[in-house]
């Protein structure tokens, strides 16, 4: 029955049954203690009468007169009078009656007990006599001797009290009426200012909204965060949390923005920007948009939608890689194709000795084998990595030498150690596009890569120098901060984003509890070293979805 009405009228319902309670129950106990003060208020007064006929002298001289009932019924009908009361009688110790309001019923015995005052006490009661229900107070007469020679009685009629106490509640009565009419048209205004601001929505219906809204929010790939006008967070989904790199289980909602996003979100939501923007988020690279958030036309805060980047900047990373691939084999095949006919020519000329004097001297097997062999550099994709880097800054007449002491084993193929040769070639990469751009033709770039056990574990150190015009002391710490760049994404190439390259590479040494260090190179250029402590702390794994490769 309850669920077959309407919001509204369940509202309503509710709260008139609410409002009547309410005021009845108050109008009751109103009504309650104003008939105790009128008890309260008769009772003083019936014995305020009492004692005062009880002490009169006429009255207790008039015991001794051989009727007393003459001078005894004036002052009582007197007093009954002047007093308001219903009666005034005075009766011996016998209970036969000196004065009533009737004078037919003087020199009868009294119809009630009379017991309790004849016994020096006062009683205080409903009985019902001659004139009917009434509320009394009995007193007894005392003599000279402090003996009780009689009784005085004063009442007033049940039916009189209850007419004076309905005369009395009509005004109460009325404003509990009035009370409970306002309170009935409050609860309909209150119902329908409801039914308004939920949109005329049944319970049903909101429900069904509210589980929708979930499943998209938490079901959606993008990540979502709404902040208020005063710049909390009012929503965050599944994505959100995860794309930002934020606890589950920690409760965000509610948190200032700025102890949450990053400063380039912050920096966003601040300037209105509606373009999509490729922001570093930790170490995630994300495609974010900014919308504002509006109801009826007011805006009422932002939204953040996010969008995972990673896949995108694998592609063009690999994209990247199958290019400078191409252009070192192109290259390659190139230079083999020359020295083919520099042995062919020796050949037809007859000079065999000096051809295979040209082909000792040409070496033997390919190109990653002889990075391998000529530096300490074990680990294949690091090799790979350097290979690729050669070639391609070769073809722009800049030389990448790898110094003599470096050292590097094989990574093993543990998770751990995977996620290291993954930040390894991140840092590599991106040290290496960022020197190969600032030399010029006849630049040197000579890499560094030793790993080495100190007194608190082993030490992975990364240096690239570079022969250009260097780094000024002035911007050295602002290279780090996202989205700097002084230079311009080459011609026909694809880049992910630009001015997050060493970002990236100064927060995965902060999450080893390492540090970038940028120092000048002699005679001119700059040296970017990058210790990465290697402890068995968790925080040296990669997060899972992390940004790989090289970001400029």
């Amino acid at each position: 029955m309850v669920r077959s009405l309407s919001l509204r009228m369940q509202l309503l319902l509710l709260q008139v049954a609410i409002v009547l309670i309410t005021v009845v129950g108050t109008g009751i106990v109103a009504s309650w203690l104003q008939e105790q003060q009128l008890r309260d208020a008769y009772r003083d007064r019936m014995i305020g009468v009492a004692q005062s006929v009880a002490r009169l002298p006429a009255i207790i001289d008039a015991f001794d007169e051989p009727d007393p009932s003459q001078t005894i019924q004036p002052i009582a009908e007197v007093v009954r009078k002047a007093s308001n009361v219903t009666y005034v009688v005075v009766t011996n110790d016998k209970g036969i009656r000196y004065s009533h309001p009737d004078p037919a019923r003087i020199g009868h015995e009294v119809s009630t007990d009379p017991g309790t005052a004849l016994s020096g006490k006062m009683f205080v009661g409903t009985q019902t006599g001659t004139l009917g229900e009434s509320w009394r107070v009995k007193l007894p007469i005392f003599d000279a001797d402090h003996k009780v020679m009689g009784v005085v009685s004063v009442g007033i009629l049940e039916s009189d009290l209850r007419n004076d106490y309905l005369g009395n509640s009509t005004l109460l009565f009325i404003t509990i009426g009035v009370a409970a009419i306002l309170g009935m048209i409050g609860a309909a205004g209150v119902s329908a200012v409801i039914r308004r601001r939920i949109y005329g929505l049944e319970p049903d219906e909101i429900a069904g909204l509210l589980e929708t809204r979930e499943a998209m929010l938490h079901g959606v790939r993008e990540g979502l965060v709404a902040l208020d006008e005063s710049g909390r967070i009012s929503l965050i989904n599944d994505a959100g949390v995860r794309l930002l790199g934020l606890d589950p289980e920690q409760q965000i909602v509610g948190l200032p923005a700025s102890e949450v996003l990053d400063p380039e979100l912050i920096r966003m939501v601040a300037e209105n920007a509606t373009e999509q923007r490729l922001v570093l988020s930790g170490e995630r690279v994300l495609l974010v948009r900014r919308d504002s958030a509006t109801i009826d036309g007011r805006v009422i805060g932002a939204m953040l939608i996010l969008r995972d980047n990673t896949e995108l900047h694998t592609l063009l990373r690999d994209l990247d890689g199958a290019q400078d691939l191409a252009d070192g084999l192109r290259s390659q095949a190139h230079g083999f194709a020359n020295k083919l006919h520099v042995i062919s020519g020796l050949l037809e000329l007859g000079h065999f000795s000096e051809a295979v004097a040209f082909i000792e001297r040409a070496g033997s097997g390919g190109s990653l084998s002889s990075v391998t062999d000529s530096s300490g550099i074990r680990d294949l994709e690091v090799a790979a990595l350097l290979l690729v880097k050669q070639t391609r800054a070769k073809e722009s007449g800049i030389v990448v030498e790898v110094a003599p002491d470096s050292s590097l084993a094989p990574i093993p193929s543990d998770p751990p150690s995977t996620a290291l040769r993954g930040d390894l070639l991140t840092v590599l990469g991106n040290l290496l596009d960022n020197a190969v751009e600032a030399c010029q033709y006849g630049g040197r770039i000579e890499v560094s890569i030793i790993r080495e056990p100190e007194d608190a574990g082993e030490v992975l150190t990364v240096a690239v120098s570079d022969n250009g015009p260097g780094i000024p002391q002035s911007l050295r710490e602002r290279v780090f901060t996202p989205g700097y760049s002084s230079k311009t994404a080459p011609p026909g190439r694809l880049s992910p984003g630009r001015g997050i390259g060493l970002t990236l590479v100064k927060r995965i040494a902060q999450r080893y509890g390492g540090q970038v260090v940028i120092t000048d190179r002699s005679p001119c250029g700059a040296c970017v070293t990058v210790r990465l402590p290697l402890s068995a702390s968790p925080d040296a794994v990669a997060p899972a979805g992390t940004a790989r490769g090289s970001i400029v």
